[in-house]
Parts: structure tokens; C-alpha cells; sequence
């Protein structure tokens, strides 16, 4: 079974940044991409960016691409989502989710997902 709890999200203003972080436990293999989704009020979870465990491939959409970086940590079996240049437009509720199969880009194949952590940006 696997566990992500996510934190570091919050209130800042645009322009800012903000780093969240997805801790993992009970990693298996079958679960070798991790991705940041976001869902606005009234809309649908949209993809963020993914990173692969083995190879630290990386993904991004194109409205954070430039602006977001994924990155991880086997030490502390963590993915991080660093966010700069922050502005309206990117505030949701972030969720980290585990992938096993399926398109990386599409919620439904994310057989894992943490609580989710509130990003709000104040123009």
C-alpha cells in the first residue's frame, strides 16, 4: 500500500514561490512515476508535472513549464514540486499522485493520492 502526504502549500502573493513536498511510504515498483495534478474549483484535476523514480525524467505542462520544477530525494523518499514565478492562474488544490500504468497525463491512471495541499496566489 501506498502512502503520500503532502505540505508546503499556502497563501503568497503573485510572483512568489512556494515548495511542496510528497512523502512516500510503502513505494513499490510498479509505482515508478510520481506527478503533481491540480484542481481549481468547478474544474477537473489537471497534470502538473511528473518525475520518474529510476531515471528522474521529468514532465511538465505547459503553463508551468519554465516556471515549476519536480524533482526527488531517495534519502527521504520525497518528491518536491519547487514553484516560482507564481501568479492567479495557479491557484488549486495540489495533489500528488502514484502512477502503476496508464497515460502519464490523465488522473485515472494515478492509483494513489495524498490529501491534497491548498496553494493560494493573491494578485
Amino acid at each position: 500500500q501506498v502512502q503520500l502526504v503532502e505540505s508546503g502549500g499556502g497563501l503568497v502573493q503573485a510572483g512568489g514561490s512556494l515548495r511542496l513536498s510528497c512523502a512516500v511510504s510503502g513505494r513499490t515498483f510498479s509505482s515508478d512515476v510520481m506527478a503533481w495534478f491540480r484542481q481549481a474549483p468547478g474544474r477537473e484535476r489537471e497534470f502538473v508535472s511528473a518525475i520518474t523514480w529510476s531515471g528522474g525524467i521529468t514532465d511538465y505542462a505547459d503553463s508551468v513549464k519554465g516556471r515549476f520544477t519536480i524533482s526527488r530525494t531517495f534519502a527521504e523518499n520525497t518528491v518536491f514540486l519547487q514553484m516560482d514565478s507564481l501568479n492567479a492562474v495557479d491557484t488549486a488544490v495540489y495533489y500528488c499522485g502514484a502512477r502503476s500504468r496508464g497515460s502519464v497525463y490523465v488522473a485515472d491512471s494515478y492509483d494513489y493520492w495524498g490529501q491534497g495541499t491548498q496553494v493560494t496566489v493573491s494578485s
